[in-house]
């Protein structure tokens, strides 16, 4: 196989369509995450690592060998194939743009969609960098083919390049992760990897071991049916009241639009229904995981009050773990954490702790046994058609790869 470099990774990889299906009952969502999946266990191979495979449910699993004579924890680096639902994923056309001058980019399959230092300020600290975009009328999918692009990348380098000493080192990549069940069928026992790391994250330098907790909320509404010639004085619309219970909500605080920082809110994410029954979707998050029960004792009396002045009318409402806070496992080995800070700065670049208002699969794989920050890949303006990403960010990750397997080795008996 020919080097290349991560930016013909990830400009070859974000034409695979990938994109989830959060109404899917399958796993993965959309099969054709597998195609993708499929190309990386080629590409693995074909770099010398005999290991890799696909499983039944689409993750992908390799291992580049240690080649030290120390007993080195085994070191997994973690990034997702599938792509988000909120802007579509096929047929992505990408854009090298070289030495960036820091004027807008005009997108060319729609001009109206422009990218402006304005809008996305972290532009300012790229010109002179080669950006890559989408077209116009995708999403790019560096979120998180980015990540994806700077693991092959790296491993590329280790298998040919004995002279970064290393422990095993394990490669994963999941489907699915874009709605929430990125490590739902994980074998954890497969994996057998100690410590790791996930390639999804934003700006140089971003290191990021703290997320919200997250709950999803379902509501469902019932009303009365009618036929609605005969309806006065019998109907009760469920769509109606749904609809006042949203408009119930706190218009200026609890919500993605008014909230940042450690702030957390409750996100009507979908509607769905009719006349006799309508059902409606939150997500909940924050930081703290104990205030999650607060929120949704206030949104279920916020609903209550609403159905309860219609007489005949009721409600269900179901909550549902979807993942915690990662630092709460990830303050019991700070070490973790603080070997990539380590390594950013022996290569250069300047650590930024960030929180994430998310949370990625390194988020459960905290809980599932991996401590698994999250490490930045430049990927950015994710979930829109705005995205675009560095190169030189990407160049910077995959040597902050290198170093930090260095410096488990180094720390090592």
């Amino acid at each position: 196989m020919d080097t290349i470099g991560v930016a013909e990774r990830l400009m070859k990889y974000v034409q695979v369509d990938t994109e989830a299906d959060p109404t899917s009952e399958t796993f993965p969502s959309t099969m054709k995450q597998k195609d993708l999946a499929e190309i990386l266990v080629q590409e693995l191979k074909d770099l010398g690592i005999e290991d890799a495979y696909m499983d039944e449910w689409g993750y992908v699993f390799a291992t580049i060998p240690s080649n030290t004579t120390k007993k080195v924890p085994t070191i997994c680096f973690c990034a997702h194939m599938d792509t988000a639902p909120d802007v579509t994923g096929k047929n992505v056309k990408p854009i090298l743009h070289k030495n960036y001058d820091g004027s807008p980019i005009v997108l060319p399959d729609d001009n109206s969609q422009v990218i402006t230092t304005d809008r996305h300020p972290y532009l300012k600290e790229k010109i002179g960098d080669d950006l890559i975009t989408a077209s116009g009328l995708t999403l790019l999918g560096a979120d998180d083919k980015a990540g994806v692009a700077c693991i092959m990348d790296f491993a590329e380098h280790l298998m040919k390049d004995p002279s970064v000493v290393h422990g095993d080192i394990r490669i994963l990549f999941t489907p699915d992760e874009e709605v929430g069940r990125g490590v739902d069928k994980l074998d954890m026992d497969k994996l057998n990897a100690d410590y790791g790391y996930t390639l999804d994250g934003g700006v140089l330098g971003s290191i990021e071991d703290e997320s919200f907790s997250a709950d999803a909320v379902t509501v469902k509404i019932q009303g009365i049916s009618a036929h609605p010639g005969y309806a006065k004085n019998k109907m009760v619309n469920a769509l109606k009241l749904a609809s006042e219970f949203i408009d119930a909500l706190p218009k200026d605080a609890w919500s993605p639009e008014t909230t940042s920082g450690r702030e957390g809110f409750v996100h009507p994410v979908a509607v769905n229904g009719a006349m006799e029954e309508c059902t409606v979707q939150f997500i909940i998050r924050d930081h703290e995981t104990s205030k999650l029960a607060e929120y949704e004792a206030r949104l279920e009396a916020i609903v209550k009050e609403v159905v309860e002045k219609y007489a005949g009318c009721s409600y269900t409402f179901e909550v549902k773990e979807q993942y915690r806070n990662m630092k709460e496992v990830l303050k019991t080995v700070p070490f973790v954490t603080n070997y990539a800070i380590e390594a950013m700065e022996n290569v250069g670049v300047t650590p930024k702790n960030v929180i994430i208002r998310g949370g990625t699969d390194g988020s459960r794989l905290s809980f599932m046994g991996l401590p698994c920050p999250n490490i930045f890949t430049g990927e950015m303006a994710i979930h829109s058609r705005h995205e675009y990403v560095s190169v030189q960010d990407m160049e910077k990750a995959v040597a902050t790869m290198k170093e930090l397997v260095q410096i488990w080795e180094r720390n090592a008996e």
